[in-house]
């Protein structure tokens, strides 16, 4: 059984996504000391005038490293109404999104004090709206978790491999298929959006686009446990 490590982020990019649902365990990073600028705190979406950012805006920790785990939500610019009227514009001629709104809209209308929190409720309602079932467990301390020392382990570490910086092309495991997209024939096909793009555009057949952008790897064993 090989697990995969990854970082919590705020509605995660389909390549994480596919990780859920490659790989039989999934660790989510609690521990780490938090990182900026990264799909911790922000998605990305398709707008009608090219990929737009929605960034959480967070309260800044009082020393200078801060767990992801006590990192908490600010209420600063309203951005709550904010992002809810940019999915909505973004995707209200969508296929699905009608069909799934109500399922998003409490997570904007509820406040919510700590981001990890708040990420992961949206997740496992993502999961449960795709149908994808992953065996999730969170990390008590930065590192790997239950090998006791051994490293003849499999474990696929993307915790800032998937990251706004870094190219898709870098996960050799992840090859984004295409699907219909509202405005794919004014920007072209957009790969990687946040995962409600793929939800809102294709509902129930999400599933079987993640299924299909996996490429299994050739995993190494785990060295410096």
């Amino acid at each position: 059984m090989r697990p995969v490590y990854i970082a919590t982020a705020y509605l995660g990019p389909i390549q994480q996504y596919c990780k859920m649902l490659q790989y039989p365990e999934v660790r989510i990073e609690t521990a780490e000391n938090y990182v900026k600028q990264t799909y911790r705190n922000r998605c990305v979406i398709a707008a009608a005038n090219g990929p737009l950012s929605l960034s959480i805006p967070i309260v800044k920790p009082d020393t200078l490293k801060c767990q992801t785990k006590d990192i908490r939500i600010s209420d600063h610019g309203n951005w709550r109404h904010l992002h809810w009227s940019a999915l909505v514009s973004a995707y209200n001629m969508s296929p699905f999104f009608e069909y799934y709104a109500d399922d998003f809209l409490p997570f904007y209308t509820q406040k919510w004090d700590f981001l990890f929190d708040f990420n992961e409720a949206i997740r496992a309602k993502v999961c449960e709206l795709i149908d994808l079932h992953p065996k999730v467990a969170q990390t008590a301390s930065y590192g790997f978790m239950d090998f006791g020392g051994r490293s003849d382990v499999c474990v696929a570490d993307f915790r800032n491999l998937i990251s706004p910086k870094i190219s898709v092309e870098a996960d050799v495991t992840f090859i984004p298929r295409g699907y219909y997209q509202v405005f794919r024939e004014k920007h072209g096909f957009l790969p990687n959006l946040s995962v409600v793009d793929l939800l809102f555009n294709m509902g129930p057949e999400s599933l079987l686009v993640l299924r299909d952008s996996i490429q299994e790897d050739a995993c190494q064993p785990l060295q410096n446990l």
